[in-house]
């Protein structure tokens, strides 16, 4: 996932800067302030680029998964809603309906469907 989302960003980043290279080596003489005008719209355009691709990074870096699962008695929403099939309204439910003993308890107290509950058992733990 980390690797999917490193080349993404290299991705980007390259291929903004290979245009913004392309377009400002143009044989049609400029003026300085054509010129400034340029490199400033290129100079935003590669921010806020550049922004897009960290926030994806941060996302990915914060999901949890198998591998990092999530703890349902110490999950904020945004959290819990990052997971799959977990509405507003779910979450809110899980908050509420805690502390829980094991996962397993989403389902015996009918916080969350069984179908919810199939999408997410990977990704939550409930930690003792």
């Amino acid at each position: 996932m980390h690797v999917k989302v490193t080349l993404l960003a290299f991705a980007l980043c390259s291929g903004t800067m290979f245009f913004a290279g392309c377009t400002a080596c143009s044989t049609k003489p400029s003026n300085p302030d054509q010129v400034r005008e340029k490199t400033a719209e290129a100079t935003a355009e590669l921010k806020d680029n550049a922004k897009a691709v960290a926030q994806g990074i941060k996302e990915g870096w914060t999901r949890p998964d198998s591998d990092h699962p999530l703890d349902p008695n110490s999950a904020s929403k945004s959290q819990l809603t990052a997971l799959p099939g977990i509405t507003g309204d779910a979450a809110d439910r899980i908050i509420a309906g805690g502390p829980y003993s094991s996962e397993h308890d989403l389902l015996d107290h009918r916080i969350i469907s069984r179908e919810e509950y199939s999408k997410i058992a990977d990704s939550i733990t409930v930690k003792k």
